[in-house]
């Protein structure tokens, strides 16, 4: 079982979205997956249940009052983490993953939140040993913007791996209504937008 832990202090970055497009990444692709629920908000299980049964199936498991075991036979675990989180929180949560996806969006507020988390991290000796890398992810990103390219300056030096860049999309909104991602659809349109996606699952199978 492969264990991925999504994860920012910062809040509004972004992060069950990423959760919720990963777990159906992997459902899509034939992987057994299950979507843990940290966050007290519950939108991760909020979004499963909106989820047609006619989609690949996730299985949610909630883990807001307390931090449990997965079911057998799971292929992949994704863990969709609350805010403002303790330090406590963050390296119990850590121990659980094997990777932790770290979504970042455009703006001085949220790179300062998150360079601030990510020196939290780096005080955790599995990730400073590199046994449990952490990819950062630049979401909600317009092309050949101010931000963009702010971000792109802010992401070059975290000292830690870029993988991806997600572009802003109202597809996401609009598929998270209906229990949705990118992953459940054909579309032309679906296509090209999840393409963006391609260098962090790569980077993950590369984990393998």
């Amino acid at each position: 079982m492969r264990s991925i832990l999504v994860a920012n202090v910062k809040g509004g970055v972004g992060k069950t979205t990423i959760a919720s497009h990963l777990a159906a990444a992997f459902a899509t692709a034939g992987s057994r997956t299950v979507l843990a629920e940290v966050d007290r908000q519950r939108s991760s299980l909020g979004w499963l249940e909106r989820r047609p049964r006619t989609a690949a199936a996730i299985l949610g498991i909630d883990w807001t009052k307390e931090i449990g075991e997965p079911p057998k036979g799971v292929d992949r675990l994704v863990i969709d983490a609350p805010a403002a989180m303790r330090a406590k929180d963050v390296e119990q949560l850590v121990r659980e993953a094997d990777l932790v996806v770290l979504p970042v969006l455009p703006g001085a507020f949220d790179e300062a939140a998150t360079a601030r988390f990510l020196g939290k991290l780096d005080e955790l000796k599995a990730i400073r040993k590199n046994r449990i890398p952490v990819a950062v992810v630049g979401n909600r990103l317009r092309p050949r913007t101010r931000a963009a390219e702010r971000l792109d300056g802010f992401l070059s030096g975290v000292g830690h791996t870029v993988v991806a860049r997600l572009r802003d999309s109202q597809l996401y909104p609009d598929l998270a209504d209906s229990g949705l991602t990118l992953f459940d659809l054909t579309s032309k349109r679906a296509a090209e937008v999840r393409a963006d996606w391609t260098p962090l699952l790569d980077y993950i199978r590369g984990l393998d």
